[in-house]
C-alpha cells in the first residue's frame, strides 16, 4: 500500500497548491491561501469518504493530509510572484493531481466495495471534485465549463486502474497505468484542445417567453 500512500499525499499536495494559486490570484491573505490549499487537497477525498460511508473522513484520521496542504499553501504564498502565469501552472497541476487522484480514488473504492462499477466513480468524484470546489470559492470559471476534456479523464484513469487491477497486474503497474491514461487524455486535451462535439440545437426559449 506504500505506492497508493504516495499517490494520496502527492494527489492533495498538488490540488493544495492548485488551490493556493487560486488564492494568489483573488490576492488574498495567507489564511485564506490556507483555507483554499485544504478545500481543495481534501474536496475529493471527503465526498468520496462520504460516499463510502468512511467516516471519520481520512483527514480527520490522519491530520498529515491537513499539514501537507498547509505547507502547499506557504509555499505558494511566498513563490507566486515569482510566476509568469498561474493559470496555465494551475490547470496543468490541476492535470497531475487529477492523474494521481482518479487512481487513489479507484484503489479506495474498489477495496472498500470490491466493485469495479463503485471504484470507477469513487476515482472520478476524488479527481474531479477538489477543482470543482476551487473554481466556486474562487468565482472563477468553472472547468467543468472549459472546453477541454475534464471529467473524462479521470473517468478513463480509473477505468485503466480497475481493469488493471481485474487482469492481475501488480499494484505499481496498474497504478502507472492508470496515472498515464488519465494524464494523457487531460495533457492531450489542454495542449492540443482535444474536445467532444457539443450541442448545437436550438436553444431553449426565455422563460419569459413562456409566461
Amino acid at each position: 500500500m506504500s505506492l497508493l500512500v504516495y499517490l494520496d499525499y502527492a494527489g492533495i499536495a498538488l490540488f493544495a497548491a492548485t488551490g493556493a494559486l487560486a488564492a494568489s490570484r483573488k490576492q488574498l491573505d495567507l489564511i485564506g491561501f490556507l483555507f483554499f490549499a485544504m478545500v481543495t487537497g481534501t474536496g475529493g477525498g471527503t465526498v468520496r469518504d462520504i460516499v463510502l460511508g468512511r467516516v471519520p473522513v481520512f483527514w480527520v484520521l490522519n491530520p498529515a493530509y491537513i499539514l501537507v496542504c498547509c505547507v502547499m499553501g506557504v509555499i505558494v504564498f511566498f513563490t507566486a510572484h515569482l510566476l509568469e502565469s498561474r493559470y496555465r501552472l494551475l490547470i496543468w497541476l490541476d492535470a497531475i493531481g487529477l492523474a494521481a487522484y482518479c487512481v487513489i480514488g479507484a484503489a479506495k473504492g474498489l477495496a472498500a466495495t470490491g466493485s469495479p462499477t463503485i471504484a470507477i466513480v469513487t476515482g472520478t468524484l476524488t479527481a474531479t471534485f477538489g477543482g470543482i470546489l476551487r473554481d466556486l470559492m474562487a468565482n472563477e470559471p468553472s472547468v467543468l465549463l472549459r472546453p477541454e476534456i475534464y471529467v473524462t479523464a479521470a473517468l478513463i484513469g480509473a477505468g485503466v486502474f480497475t481493469l488493471a487491477n481485474a487482469l492481475g497486474m501488480q499494484l505499481y503497474l496498474a497504478s502507472a497505468c492508470g496515472v498515464v491514461a488519465a494524464f494523457a487524455v487531460r495533457g492531450g486535451a489542454l495542449w492540443f484542445g482535444w474536445t467532444f462535439p457539443t450541442y448545437r440545437h436550438k436553444p431553449g426559449r426565455h422563460p419569459d417567453d413562456v409566461m
